[in-house]
């Protein structure tokens, strides 16, 4: 049986060890075969002795710990040193005694490109969700496939923007600090414009609520019923009192055969809680003005407004010589300061200010049914680019009154609803 490893079975001489007759060494005389050992950190392999002609000379490019513990011929001589599992002569794992460190090294590239991996993802998820979330809380109420004989649609896009002195939600400690006074029969319009959007920029059109209107043939949007035109006129605002959303689209779509896309609507608390939740708007007021109806007090110069101030300020009609005129115009100054305030980087990247903006906003907003979210985001952001001097801001031309309402200048009309149908620039004046 041959007990030497790769099958050697004698000294470099020839002379054969071994049980049996012709054995030239005692039993106990016979080398115990090496076994080699897994390489492990700061360990030495022991290999078969080279001769003496290959056989590097001690000291000569070995590590003195390495040659430590072995005689001239390579074999281990039975000393250990550099104990406490492998560890070498000088102290530490793997060599360290010689400089040479086999610690892994942090893989940065590796690292930084999982953690931006896990930003985006983790961004992506929370903005899916923030869509989902608002969209979900969208009030879809008015039905426009109700709405009848509508004229035929044009380029861009058509908004109708509804301020209403709805109280919904509002305790009697809100409507005294708001100076909204009780609730009315119906509800009425403070505020009705129309915004276009389109391929040469957002127009915004305030129709004053005291505008001089036919009520044209309508379909009750609760009776189902059917009403035929009677030539009757009446201020516009009363159209909502009438039967709400569905007349006043309806009569604004027949005296100016203008096709109304979408229609958004809030109450007087969902304005006040979106100012508040913006932490107030910025507004410059060129002149100082007082109401007692709508609690107005406001001093020349810039200031930021409070949700019960900026709602004062856009209901103030009786402070001024134009009246309702001067006001709408406050009105599309104060909504595009806030649409310019709300998509700033400030409110969408900051949690704190976008959802409380968000739910404040989204809990009292009406639209209709066909309305989403990325459609109110187009609408804002239309306001903003008004506010940014990328649009054009007027109110609806008039040529007189009759009976204490204003009459809409019929020309111009007709010339800006051609411009907004066709998509062009919007080259005509309002006049006052």
């Amino acid at each position: 049986m041959n007990e030497w490893p790769q099958g050697r079975s004698g000294d470099q001489n020839g002379n054969r060890y071994g049980r049996g007759s012709g054995s030239a060494q005692p039993e106990g005389a016979r080398a115990m075969p090496q076994v080699r050992r897994d390489a492990g950190p700061g360990y030495q392999r022991n290999e078969p002795p080279l001769p003496p002609s290959l056989s590097p000379r001690r000291g000569a490019g070995v590590p003195p710990q390495q040659s430590q513990g072995y005689d001239d011929s390579g074999y281990n001589t039975g000393q250990v040193y550099g104990g406490g599992g492998g560890r070498g002569a000088g102290g530490g794992r793997g060599g360290e005694g010689d400089g040479y460190d086999a610690r892994p090294r942090p893989q940065w590239g590796r690292r930084i490109k999982w953690a931006l991996i896990t930003l985006v993802v983790v961004v992506l998820v929370a903005s899916i969700g923030t869509y989902f979330w608002a969209d979900g809380k969208l009030r879809r109420e008015v039905d426009l496939s109700k709405v009848i004989d509508r004229p035929a649609t044009g380029d861009g896009t058509n908004y109708l923007i509804v301020g209403t002195d709805s109280r919904e939600g509002m305790t009697d400690d809100m409507k005294q600090k708001l100076h909204t006074g009780g609730p009315t029969d119906g509800g009425r319009t403070d505020s009705m414009l129309i915004l276009h959007d389109g391929s040469n920029g957002p127009t915004l059109i305030s129709l004053p609520r005291d505008s001089n209107v036919e009520i044209p043939s309508y379909v009750g949007s609760n009776s189902g019923k059917k009403y035929p035109a009677t030539g009757r006129h009446t201020k516009l605002n009363a159209t909502y009192a009438e039967d709400g959303p569905d007349l006043l689209v309806r009569t604004i779509e027949y005296n100016t055969h203008l096709h109304i896309d979408h229609y958004v609507e809030i109450g007087f608390a969902g304005f006040a809680n979106i100012v508040d939740a913006l932490g107030g708007v910025e507004m410059d007021i060129p002149q100082a003005f007082k109401d007692k109806d709508s609690g107005a007090d406001f001093k020349a110069g810039t200031q930021t407004l409070t949700g019960a101030q900026a709602l004062a300020f856009v209901r103030t009609r009786h402070a001024f010589a134009s009246q309702d005129l001067q006001r709408t115009k406050n009105q599309q100054k104060f909504l595009a300061a806030v649409a310019k305030q709300a998509a700033t980087p400030g409110t969408i990247l900051n949690p704190f200010k976008l959802y409380p903006t968000l739910g404040a906003g989204l809990d009292t907003l009406k639209v209709d049914k066909d309305m989403g979210l990325w459609d109110l985001g187009q609408m804002f952001f239309a306001m903003k680019d008004v506010s940014s001097g990328n649009g054009k801001s007027m109110n609806m031309p008039i040529s007189g009154s009759v009976g204490g309402n204003l009459v809409w200048d019929q020309a111009k009309l007709k010339q800006l609803v051609q411009q907004l149908n066709n998509d062009e620039p919007v080259t005509v004046t309002s006049n006052n």
